[in-house]
């Protein structure tokens, strides 16, 4: 039998990645997002990917150059931990940094392979291992602390997301 992810592919997040032109991602069949909330120079954006075998939830944040500058990604439970954690390696090398505390893990990229972004990945295990979020985010705006904040921040805070 095959895992419920056994179809997705990190590709399907590159239009996403740091450093891509929102108005390129808005030419998509993906579209603009939903305007989910704008803090200075910053515009945080909704999106609700949906195919055939998953269904998530992934945030992107714009800066006023209209460069996307990190995303996070709720991905679904029904993924299997081992299977999207192997993709990550095999496509990124292997982490810089691992924490574990109880069940949950974060993985942590801090340069990967051809990357200008630094990526973090949760997953938690339960009866099964699943993936928690991805989110990358980048490494020229986590230089400029005094205005960024990462989506990964603002939601650790607990006081954008209310799913």
């Amino acid at each position: 039998m095959d895992p419920p992810n056994y179809n997705f592919s990190l590709d399907g997040l590159k239009p996403f990645y740091p450093g891509q032109k929102y108005a390129d991602l808005s030419k998509t069949k993906l579209g603009k997002g939903e305007l989910y909330t704008q803090n200075g120079k910053y515009i945080v954006y909704k999106y609700k990917i949906t195919r055939t075998r998953y269904k998530f939830t992934l945030f992107i944040q714009v800066n006023k150059e209209d460069e996307i500058v990190d995303f996070y990604a709720l991905l679904p439970s029904y993924f299997l931990h081992d299977v999207f954690h192997q993709s990550l390696i095999n496509r990124f090398g292997k982490q810089n940094t691992y924490k574990k505390n109880e069940g949950n893990a974060v993985y942590i990229w801090n340069k990967p392979k051809n990357l200008t972004s630094k990526i973090i990945y949760s997953g938690t295990c339960t009866v099964t291992c699943f993936p928690l979020f991805i989110s990358f985010v980048s490494l020229k705006e986590l230089k400029n602390q005094k205005s960024f904040k990462s989506i990964l921040d603002v939601a650790s805070a607990g006081s954008l997301f209310n799913l």
